[in-house]
């Protein structure tokens, strides 16, 4: 018998509106169903290659969709791996409208293999604006072609920081689920302080998703999934018992995952 593709036990509703892949999403006002099948393994390559997408209705269904995808992982390629270190995923958010008329916004995450760190000069501490050096060799995206903020389209680079380093591959999606809250958890901290570039990725999911944006009633709860980031990338303590909580944000990101991924 083969083995089991986890993936296909996930609800057909979370996967309308999603499309992954090394090309140009198309983004629509209403929610098709997913033209291709789920990956177990994607593999990203280190050097010239377009980034890969991972498109979602919204901020919460895309990691409501990705805690769901305990079969799917990001690795390096083969040929990546030969260069014998550690290999870094960069990580950019943007939420974008269809079109200037559209009362929605989707959120599209692009995926790359983190090169700065042989280039310290590119990489600014903090910077959450330019995109990673790896763009600068590639044909951009039509989406990302100009990465400002727009009427339409709001962008968000992920730093690296001494809480939410960038995450080393291979990675979960579940895994993936917690870096992506816990980065959004640190920049809610920065909420208030205009002075930091920081802030940016709470206000633009203020903006874009106010439905799904917490102003800091269920600090508590998220700073739980920050913790369990940590842990996966060991830098956590004990871990405590998982309950429900107050914060439903917190249940749908923790309960679908697997206790032996960070414990």
């Amino acid at each position: 018998m083969g083995a089991i593709n986890v993936n296909q036990f996930v609800d057909k509703e979370l996967l309308r509106g999603v499309s992954i892949g090394f090309y140009d999403p198309v983004v629509r006002d209403e929610a098709q169903p997913m033209g291709s099948v789920m990956p177990n393994i994607i593999t990203l390559p280190y050097g010239k290659s377009p980034p890969l997408h991972l498109q979602a209705t919204s901020w919460r269904h895309l990691l409501k969709l990705m805690a769901r995808l305990s079969g799917t992982r990001i690795e390096p390629t083969a040929q990546a791996t030969q260069r014998n270190e550690d290999l870094y995923l960069r990580t950019v958010i943007q939420f974008v409208r269809p079109h200037y008329t559209s009362l929605t916004w989707r959120t599209v995450v692009w995926f790359t293999i983190d090169q700065d760190a042989e280039r310290p000069h590119f990489r600014r501490i903090g910077d959450v604006d330019s995109l990673p050096h790896s763009y600068s060799q590639m044909k951009l995206p039509a989406l990302l072609r100009d990465s400002s903020d727009s009427p339409i389209s709001k962008t968000y680079i992920i730093p690296s920081t001494h809480s939410v380093p960038y995450p080393v591959l291979p990675i979960s999606f579940p895994n993936l689920t917690l870096y992506l809250q816990a980065a959004l958890d640190e920049s809610r901290r920065y909420f208030h302080d205009s002075s930091s570039g920081m802030r940016k990725f709470a206000k633009m999911l203020e903006h874009c998703y106010p439905d799904e944006f917490d102003s800091g009633a269920g600090a508590t709860e998220r700073s739980r999934v920050t913790g369990l980031f940590k842990k996966v990338i060991g830098r956590g303590g004990k871990s405590s018992k998982k309950g429900r909580g107050g914060n439903e944000e917190t249940y749908d990101l923790v309960t679908p995952f697997v206790p032996d991924e960070w414990g």
